[in-house]
C-alpha cells in the first residue's frame, strides 16, 4: 500500500462508498485504465478538471495497482472482491480480465490527479499537502481545478499559495499577457523554486516584454531570498568555526601551554569518534530502545578513551622531549601513523557511519531558504559548553593552578611542592581528551574514517597560531573569524581558492603580528 492510504482520503470519502456517489461513467473508467497513454491522460485530466471525487478511490488504486479491465470497463479489485469502478457496484470478474500497466509517465500523471483532487478536501493539512505536491507536477490542463480550489479556499495563506501554483502555471502559457500577469505574481514568492521556475523562463522566452516582466521578477525574487542566504553562510561558518574550536582547544593546552607540537592530535579525535561508534553499536544490539540516548554516554566514553591514550602517550614518549619541539613533532607524527594503521587494523579501512540520535534529525526552518539542522546546532551549543568547562577548570580548579604553575616557571612549581610529571600528564591527558570531544562531535555530521583527523590538523594549528598561543580568547576569536572567512570566501572563490586565501591571510597576519591576536604566554615565550 503506498504512502498515500485510501484511509488519508477518509474525509473526503464520505458517502462516496454508496452506488449514487459516483458520477464517473463505465466509459470514462474504460478510457482512462486502458489504451493509449496520451489518450489516458486526457481523459484522466477532463475528469479532473470537472473535479470529480469520485476518481479518488479510482485514481489511488489505480497507484496501488489493484485495477483490471475487460470489455471496456474498469474493476477495482481488492481481497479478492471486485467492484465496477465507475460505479462501485460488486461485480464478477470477467476471466479475460488483464492488468492494468502504468508506466512512469501516467503514475506521474495519477499522482498529480491525486494531488489536485486534495485541493478540496475538508482537512486543512491534505490541503495544504495537495498544493506541495502539486507544484511538481501542474500543468495547463489542471488549471481550472487551481482556479475552482481558489475560488472556493477560505483559508489565506492556503489562498496565497494556490495563487502562486496559479502564476506557476501560467509562466509557461501561450498568451504572452497571461505570462507577464504570472510573472508579476511570482515576484512575491520566497520560496527558492520559483527562482529556478523564473530562470528557466527567462532563458527560453521569445518575447522581449515578458522577458523584461521575468527579470524583474526575478530581481525581486533573489532580493527577498538575499538575506536567507547571507544568515545561511553566516550559520554555516559558525557551524565550521564551532568545530575548528572544538579541534583547536585540546591544542590550546598540548602546544599553547606546554609547548608540545603534537602532530597526533587528529588521530586522538579520530579515536573519540571511533569510540562514539562503539557505543552507538552497542546500544543498538543491546539497548535498541534506548538507542537515542547513546550519544549521552558516548560523551565521557570518548573523552576518557582519547585521555587514556593521550596519558599513555606522554608518559611513554612526550615526557622525554619536553623543551624540544620539532623532536616532539617527529615523534608525534609517527604516532599518528601508528594509531591509524592500529585502527585500520581493528575497523577496516573502510569509513563507518554513526547515526544522529533522533532528536539531531531534521532542522528548523527560520527562513523559506534557510534550515538550521538540529545536529549543527548541537555542536554550537556543545562547543560553547566545552569551551566554559575548560576555562572554569583552567582558571578555577586545584588543576588549573597547577598548569598555568608549571607552564610559566617549572622550576619554582616543583620547589613548593608540585609534582610537575604528573601535572603534565594530567595536562596532557585533558588535551587528548578534548581532542575525543571533538571526534564525538564530528561523528553527528559526516562518516568516521582512519583519516578523520588529516582533515582538521592543520586548520587547529592556523587556529591556534592566529589566535595567539596558549590564548583561550584568541582561540575562540580565530576559530569562529576562519570558520565565517572561509564559507564567505567559498561562496565567492570556490573551496580550493578560498583555501588558499585563507592560508596567505594567516602568513601575512603572523608576519605583521608574530604572537598573534593576544600576547603568547607560557614555556614558549621563556624560551
Amino acid at each position: 500500500m503506498r504512502i498515500r492510504s485510501l484511509l488519508t482520503w477518509l474525509p473526503l470519502l464520505m458517502g462516496l462508498l454508496s452506488p449514487a456517489a459516483f458520477a464517473l461513467t463505465p466509459e470514462q473508467a474504460g478510457k482512462i485504465a486502458a489504451g493509449d497513454s496520451d489518450e489516458r491522460i486526457a481523459a484522466l485530466n477532463e475528469r479532473v478538471a470537472a473535479g470529480d471525487a469520485a476518481l479518488v478511490p479510482f485514481v489511488q488504486a489505480m497507484l496501488d495497482d489493484a485495477v483490471k479491465t475487460a470489455g471496456g470497463k474498469a474493476f477495482i479489485v481488492k481481497d479478492g472482491k471486485a467492484v465496477e469502478a465507475a460505479t462501485g457496484v460488486a461485480a464478477v470478474l470477467p476471466a479475460d480480465a488483464e492488468d492494468v500497466v502504468n508506466n512512469n509517465r501516467m503514475r506521474r500523471e495519477l499522482d498529480g490527479a491525486l494531488a489536485a483532487l486534495g485541493l478540496f478536501a475538508p482537512d486543512l493539512a491534505l490541503r495544504t499537502k495537495a498544493i506541495a505536491d502539486l507544484k511538481e507536477s501542474a500543468d495547463e490542463a489542471k488549471l481550472p481545478l487551481i482556479e475552482k480550489a481558489l475560488a472556493a479556499e477560505t483559508d489565506a495563506g492556503l489562498k496565497a499559495k494556490l495563487s502562486l501554483l496559479r502564476a506557476t502555471v501560467l509562466i509557461g502559457a501561450e498568451d504572452p499577457a497571461k505570462r507577464i500577469a504570472a510573472a508579476q505574481a511570482l515576484a512575491a514568492s520566497t520560496d527558492p523554486n520559483t527562482r529556478s521556475l523564473l530562470l528557466e523562463q527567462a532563458n527560453k522566452e521569445a518575447d522581449p516584454k515578458v522577458k523584461a516582466a521575468i527579470t524583474t521578477a526575478l530581481d525581486q525574487v533573489q532580493g527577498s531570498l538575499a538575506w536567507g542566504e547571507r544568515l545561511g553562510v553566516l550559520f554555516t561558518g559558525a557551524s565550521l568555526g564551532s568545530i575548528l574550536l572544538l579541534v583547536a582547544l585540546g591544542l590550546a593546552i598540548t602546544y599553547g601551554l606546554m609547548g608540545v607540537i603534537n602532530m597526533a592530535h587528529g588521530e586522538l579525535m579520530m579515536i573519540g569518534a571511533y569510540a562514539t561508534y562503539v557505543v552507538q553499536n552497542l546500544f543498538r544490539a543491546h539497548l535498541p530502545g534506548l538507542f537515542d540516548a547513546y550519544i549521552v554516554v558516548a560523551i565521557p566514553v570518548a573523552f576518557l578513551t582519547s585521555a587514556l591514550v593521550g596519558a599513555v602517550l606522554e608518559r611513554t614518549v612526550i615526557r622525554w622531549l619536553y623543551g624540544r619541539p620539532l623532536e616532539t613533532l617527529l615523534a608525534t607524527w609517527g604516532i599518528s601513523l601508528v594509531l591509524m594503521q592500529g585502527v585500520r587494523s581493528l575497523f577496516g579501512a573502510q569509513n563507518v557511519a554513526v547515526e544522529n540520535p533522533g532528536f539531531l534529525s531534521g532542522g528548523v526552518q527560520v527562513l523559506p531558504n534557510l534550515v538550521l539542522p538540529y545536529n549543527r546546532i548541537a555542536i554550537i551549543v556543545f562547543a560553547a559548553l566545552v569551551l566554559l568547562g575548560m576555562a572554569a577548570l583552567i582558571g578555577k580548579t586545584r588543576l588549573g593552578l597547577f598548569v598555568r604553575g608549571v607552564t610559566q616557571n617549572r622550576r619554582m612549581a616543583s620547589c613548593v611542592g608540585v609534582d610537575t610529571a604528573r601535572v603534565d600528564t594530567m595536562a596532557f591527558a585533558l588535551g587528548a581528551g578534548i581532542a575525543g570531544l571533538a571526534g564525538c562531535a564530528l561523528s553527528q555530521v559526516g562518516n568516521v574514517g582512519p583519516d578523520l583527523g588529516q582533515s582538521y590538523i592543520v586548520d587547529s594549528f592556523m587556529v591556534v597560531v592566529l589566535g595567539g598561543v596558549g590564548q583561550l580568547t584568541g582561540t575562540v576569536i580565530a576559530a569562529l573569524g576562519l570558520g565565517v572567512l572561509s564559507k564567505l570566501l567559498e561562496g565567492w572563490a570556490g573551496a580550493v581558492l578560498a583555501k588558499i586565501m585563507v592560508l596567505v591571510f594567516i602568513v601575512v597576519f603572523i608576519q605583521k603580528r608574530p604572537q598573534g591576536l593576544f600576547a603568547m604566554k607560557g614555556r614558549s615565550a621563556e624560551a
